[in-house]
């Protein structure tokens, strides 16, 4: 695996670290516990018809009260759910401004995804899939997923010890 790759699955492992994962998994419940250790609450809501036409399927608004995440909601509940994770993961990793541009502390934060050659895009789609799969592995349904989540690890280059984690 490339230097950069294993350097990015690293960074993920250690917020997935500390992270409370519910089994079964709960975006409700993962919503409110970074809610809870930011001191303020996580909003969600579907995107407006015209910035979903845009071709934006995600944006997170911080304000110095609130967190407001937007999601595509044209999509399947699987989709909904990843864009609201990948959302979680710019908050997660402290995103704070588009890359390249300062954020001067006033002004909300404002990160929407229209593509992934970014850092701080890389950083928060590899944690929006390495919760879903950490989340799918565990539980009643797991044994059915385990191929398809397996060849999926393998494509990302996630390698999952002996132990199974």
């Amino acid at each position: 695996m490339p230097h950069r790759q294993l350097s990015l699955r690293k960074r993920c492992e250690n917020i997935l670290g500390q992270l409370d994962l519910t089994h079964p998994f709960s975006l409700d419940a993962l919503c409110s516990r970074i809610a809870e250790q930011r001191g303020r609450p996580i909003k969600l809501h579907p995107l407006p018809k015209e910035a979903a036409e845009s071709g934006v399927c995600g944006l997170w608004v911080g304000t110095a009260s609130v967190d407001y995440v937007f999601y595509e909601a044209q999509t399947t509940p699987l989709h909904r759910e990843h864009i609201v994770l990948h959302e979680l993961g710019h908050i997660l990793f402290g995103h704070h401004s588009l890359e390249g541009e300062e954020a001067d502390g006033r002004a909300p934060v404002v990160l929407r995804r229209t593509n992934y050659t970014t850092r701080q895009e890389q950083e928060a789609e590899m944690l929006a899939s390495m919760i879903r799969i950490r989340t799918a592995n565990a539980g009643p349904s797991a044994a059915r997923a385990r191929g398809t989540l397996a060849r999926l690890e393998s494509a990302m280059g996630y390698e999952r010890g002996n132990d199974g984690s």
